[in-house]
């Protein structure tokens, strides 16, 4: 299953978005915590004035000095009773009670504080519970002269009704504008977006009105800073297509020009042939231009099986599929081919090597690339070896330097060391040779060795005479080139 293509500016705009909707639920909590401080504070100090009236009260009294002994019926003057009544939203309760525990006066429900007593006068909250309504309690310690066992506490309760609604309104004057800021930021980071990969979208538009055949290096200063090591990798890889273009194009020019001078031939004895025959011609020469046609046409499939050689040997995918390579088997294999032309020319072709694979090092790679290999080194020994020469093919396994050694060494003419690096370009040929040849056959062998991670090197035959190449392969799992 294909996977899904991903939009940029999405994806983007999702891990932008994302963390401002995450953090908008933790705004809306952390705002109703702060809320309800602030909604404490006012009615916390409202509290603690009633809870210091109802001590005043409390000091008021002529029975105070004496611990309220044996009083259960305090009642407090109009004036403060009619503070703890003014509240019409929450209900107030307040309550007296002795160092003891015992009830003074008022509401019986109002649990006692668990806290330890506290400096005398100083008022203390906590938040509690009477009739299943939850409160908040300010309350002091009011001392007498009997000592500290003696003395009140004075607690004041209400309800949390006003509190509620207060941070509840300030709530709503901070959240409800954020429903506005917030569709309001959403588009703003769009279109932010939307400017931001602008330049993306203009590059984009650069590149579709190229033509096909337009090469040429993008213009890096009028892209982005980000962009700009992108532009640089499409810049490297236009440059290199055109390089690679550009030798495919020579490569095809050098072949169209090799294949005329065979296809010329072939042209040229058909219609002597053909003229010979109409005018009732010597046979022998009719002969003649067959057997020149035969060797036009040979040398016309020559030059296109190695044209095929090398179109393989070029070929990525097929280097990548490695595997075990028998390469003695196809070294004896391709000099029992060549022995029929060996014999024609009258060349000694022969092999020197191992009869069986050695168990190490092993050579990894492709069979049909490395087949091919030998077989133009070996072409290429028997045609520049004269009648009478001869040809070695060598076998060499180095089990201490993991390496596998092939050699090819001949008794012809050799190769100056001025042409040594040439010799392996497409269509050269040695100078000062009448061999008739395509000068692809060391062109592919230098490609397949290359793409086995091999060294290819030349060097004049041990006799003094000829040349001798050198194939080292990597043994092993030694990784082939790319």
């Amino acid at each position: 299953m294909a996977r899904e293509q991903r939009s940029l500016f999405g994806e983007i705009l999702d891990w932008m978005l994302a963390p401002l909707l995450l953090l908008w639920p933790m705004s809306v909590a952390l705002t109703w915590l702060v809320a309800q401080s602030i909604a404490n504070r006012p009615y916390d100090r409202e509290l603690g004035q009633l809870a210091h009236g109802v001590a005043r009260e409390m000091r008021a009294d002529p029975s105070f000095d004496r611990g309220l002994a044996g009083r259960h019926d305090l009642r407090l003057d109009e004036a403060t009773a009619a503070l703890l009544r003014s509240d019409d939203v929450d209900r107030v309760y307040y309550q007296v009670r002795s160092a003891q525990g015992e009830l003074v006066g008022g509401d019986s429900d109002l649990p006692p504080p668990t806290e330890e007593r506290a400096t005398a006068d100083e008022v203390q909250f906590r938040d509690d519970v009477v009739h299943n309504d939850a409160v908040r309690v300010a309350y002091l310690w009011v001392g007498t002269t009997a000592g500290a066992n003696s003395g009140v506490v004075v607690q004041v309760a209400e309800t949390f009704d006003k509190r509620s609604r207060l941070a509840t309104e300030i709530i709503k004057g901070v959240i409800l504008p954020q429903f506005v800021i917030l569709p309001l930021a959403v588009l703003l980071v769009w279109f932010a977006l939307a400017r931001g990969i602008a330049p993306l979208s203009a590059l984009q538009q650069r590149i579709r009105r190229r033509e096909s055949q337009d090469l040429s290096p993008i213009d890096e200063h009028d892209v982005p800073e980000e962009v700009a090591p992108l532009v640089r990798s499409i810049n490297d890889l236009l440059a290199r297509l055109d390089q690679t273009m550009g030798a495919q194009k020579h490569f095809l020019a050098d072949a169209a020009h090799q294949m005329k001078t065979p296809l010329a031939g072939l042209r040229m004895q058909a219609e002597l042939a053909q003229r010979e025959i109409d005018a009732g011609g010597d046979p022998q020469a009719i002969k003649r231009s067959l057997r020149q046609i035969a060797r036009s046409s040979q040398s016309a499939a020559h030059l296109v099986n190695q044209l095929l050689a090398m179109a393989r040997a070029e070929d990525q995918e097929q280097a990548r599929r490695q595997q075990d390579v028998a390469i003695v088997k196809l070294a004896t294999e391709v000099v029992r081919d060549f022995v029929p032309r060996a014999m024609d020319k009258h060349i000694d072709l022969g092999y020197e090597g191992p009869d069986r694979e050695p168990p190490a090092p092993r050579l990894r790679g492709q069979p049909v690339l490395v087949r091919e290999l030998i077989r133009n080194l070996v072409d290429n020994a028997l045609q520049y070896t004269p009648a009478g020469g001869t040809v070695t093919v060598r076998l060499m396994p180095d089990p201490y330097g993991q390496v596998i050694v092939l050699q090819v060494e001949d008794t012809g003419p050799g190769i100056p060391e001025a042409e040594r690096e040439q010799v392996f370009q497409p269509f050269y040929r040695a100078l000062g040779t009448d061999v008739d040849g395509s000068g692809l056959g060391l062109a592919i062998v230098k490609e397949i060795a290359d793409k086995h991670g091999a060294t290819v090197g030349i060097e004049t035959a041990r006799g003094g005479t000829g040349a001798l190449f050198t194939v080292r392969f990597a043994g092993g799992d030694a990784p082939a080139a790319a």
